[in-house]
C-alpha cells in the first residue's frame, strides 16, 4: 500500500464503483418515478419534474446513456481490479491466474452490493429524490456520449423495429387500470367511491337498478276518483306513471306538483287529470347507466319506463337511482331507515325477498354476487336451484342465509349475517 500507483488504482476503483452506483440508481429512480405526480408538479412549475419528464420523453436515449455509462465504468472497474490483483500477486508471490480470479470475485461482490442492489433498492424507495439528482447529470452525459448513444439507438431500433411514436401510449390508463389505482389513491373514502361509481356505470344496466314493476306505485285510471286522489295526497314520489288497467297500458307520467292545480276543484274528473300527464319515456332494459344518464340529460327527463325486448314494462328507473350509484344512498344508513332491512338477533338482518341485491350491497357494504339474479329472492333460488318447501339455510361465500317466508313460489323474507361475525 506504500506504492502510490496502487493507492491511485484503489481510488479509481472506488470512483468507478460510485459511478456504477449512480447509473444503477438513476435508471431505477427515473423509470419508477410516478409520471402522473411528475406531470402535476411540472404544471405547477417544478423544474426538477420538468427535467425528469424531458428525460422520460426520450426513453431510448435515456436508457442508452445509462447503459453506455454503466457498462463503461464497470469495464474500467474490472480493468483496474485486474491490475490491482496482478500488482498484489507480484508483491505476495501469488500466481497471476489466482490473483485475477480473486480480483474478479471481490469486484463482482462489491459491484453487486454497492453498485447494483444497494443503489437500486434505495432508488426504488426514493425514486423522485434520486431522479431529481440524476436529471442534472444525465443530460450533460447525454451530450458528451451522444455519438455512442446515437449509434446504439440506431442499431437497436433497426434490429427490434422499435416505434418511437408509441412510447407515450404507456402513459394512457385503461378504465380497468384506473379503477385499480383508485382503490389505493389517497382520497377520502366517499370521494374515492364516487369516482369508482362513475367508472362502473358502463358495467351496470338499468335492469340492474330499476324498481321492478310489482313495486311501482302509479295511478290506475280504472280506479275511482277518490282512490286516485288518496294516492296523490299520500305519495312520497314526485312523479307517478298513469296507466289504465295494468302497467303495460301506460298513458303517461304525472308530476305530482301539478296535482295541486286540480286536487282542490269540485267535480274532478279523470279528463282533468290527463291534461297534466306527459307522454311516457321508454328505456330498453339493457341500456348502460352512463348512456342513460346522458339520455336523461338530453331528453330533460328524470323517470323512464324500463321495457324488455317485447315492449313489456319491467319497471321504472329514475335519475336519482343512477346518481345513487355514484354518490351512494341519500340516507346515511339504509339499514336503519329502510323498512325492508331490519336488524335481527345474533347479528342477522331480516330482509324482504324483493330487495335488490345491489341495494343490499350498497347499504350494508357487503359483496353479494350481482352477476346473476337481481333480487334477494332470485339469488337464493338461484343458489338452491329449486323452490324450497319450508325454511332452509344456506351458505353463500361469506354469508349465512336463512329463508323465513315463502309465498307464491317466491321468497318473501330471509335473514342474513356475515360469517365473519359468527364465532366458531
Amino acid at each position: 500500500m506504500d506504492d502510490p500507483n496502487l493507492g491511485l488504482l484503489f481510488a479509481l476503483l472506488i470512483f468507478f464503483i460510485i459511478c456504477s452506483a449512480f447509473f444503477s440508481s438513476a435508471e431505477t429512480g427515473v423509470m419508477t418515478s410516478n409520471r402522473y405526480r411528475l406531470k402535476h408538479k411540472a404544471k405547477l412549475g417544478d423544474k426538477n419534474a420538468q427535467r425528469i419528464l424531458k428525460l422520460l420523453n426520450q426513453p431510448d436515449r435515456l436508457i442508452g446513456v445509462i447503459l453506455v455509462g454503466n457498462n463503461t465504468v464497470n469495464t474500467l472497474a474490472a480493468t483496474i481490479a485486474t491490475i490491482i490483483g496482478q500488482s498484489l500477486a507480484h508483491q505476495f508471490g501469488i500466481s497471476n491466474d489466482t490473483s485475477v480470479g480473486i480480483a474478479a470475485g471481490v469486484l463482482t461482490f462489491l459491484l453487486l452490493i454497492f453498485g447494483e442492489v444497494g443503489p437500486k433498492t434505495y432508488a426504488a424507495t426514493h425514486p423522485e429524490k434520486v431522479a431529481a439528482f440524476a436529471s442534472y447529470i444525465l443530460p450533460v452525459l447525454l451530450k458528451v456520449l451522444y455519438p455512442a448513444v446515437w449509434l446504439l439507438n440506431l442499431v437497436t431500433n433497426f434490429l427490434f423495429r422499435l416505434n418511437q411514436n408509441k412510447h407515450d401510449k404507456k402513459d394512457k390508463l385503461t378504465r380497468e387500470e384506473l379503477h385499480t389505482i383508485l382503490q389505493d389513491v389517497f382520497l377520502p373514502a366517499k370521494h374515492r367511491n364516487m369516482l369508482i361509481g362513475i367508472l362502473e356505470l358502463d358495467n351496470i344496466t338499468v335492469n340492474d337498478i330499476m324498481i321492478p314493476r310489482q313495486e311501482v306505485i302509479g295511478i290506475n285510471l280504472n280506479d275511482s276518483i277518490d282512490d286516485i286522489v288518496d294516492i296523490l295526497r299520500g305519495t312520497h314520489h314526485t312523479r307517478l306513471p298513469v296507466y289504465k288497467g295494468e302497467i303495460n297500458q301506460i298513458l303517461g307520467i304525472l308530476h305530482v306538483r301539478n296535482a295541486t292545480r286540480f286536487l282542490g276543484q269540485e267535480n274532478l274528473s279523470k279528463t282533468d287529470i290527463m291534461q297534466y300527464v306527459r307522454e311516457p319515456y321508454y328505456v330498453p332494459e339493457s341500456t348502460p347507466l352512463q348512456a342513460q344518464l346522458l339520455q336523461f340529460q338530453k331528453q330533460k327527463r328524470r323517470l323512464g319506463l324500463v321495457v324488455d325486448e317485447y315492449g313489456d314494462v319491467q319497471g321504472i328507473v329514475t335519475l336519482e337511482d343512477i346518481l345513487e350509484e355514484i354518490v351512494g344512498e341519500f340516507t346515511t344508513n339504509i339499514s336503519e331507515h329502510h323498512q325492508d332491512i331490519l336488524p335481527h338477533t345474533d347479528g342477522y338482518f331480516m330482509m324482504d325477498g324483493s330487495l335488490s341485491v345491489r341495494d343490499i350491497n350498497r347499504s350494508m357494504h357487503w359483496k353479494l354476487p350481482t352477476d346473476g339474479a337481481k333480487t334477494l329472492s332470485g339469488l337464493i333460488l338461484e343458489q338452491l336451484e329449486t323452490i324450497p318447501d319450508g325454511m332452509v339455510g344456506l351458505r353463500l361465500d361469506m354469508f349465512h342465509i336463512e329463508v323465513m317466508q315463502i309465498r307464491d313460489n317466491t321468497i318473501k323474507a330471509a335473514k342474513i349475517k356475515r360469517l365473519e361475525l359468527v364465532e366458531d
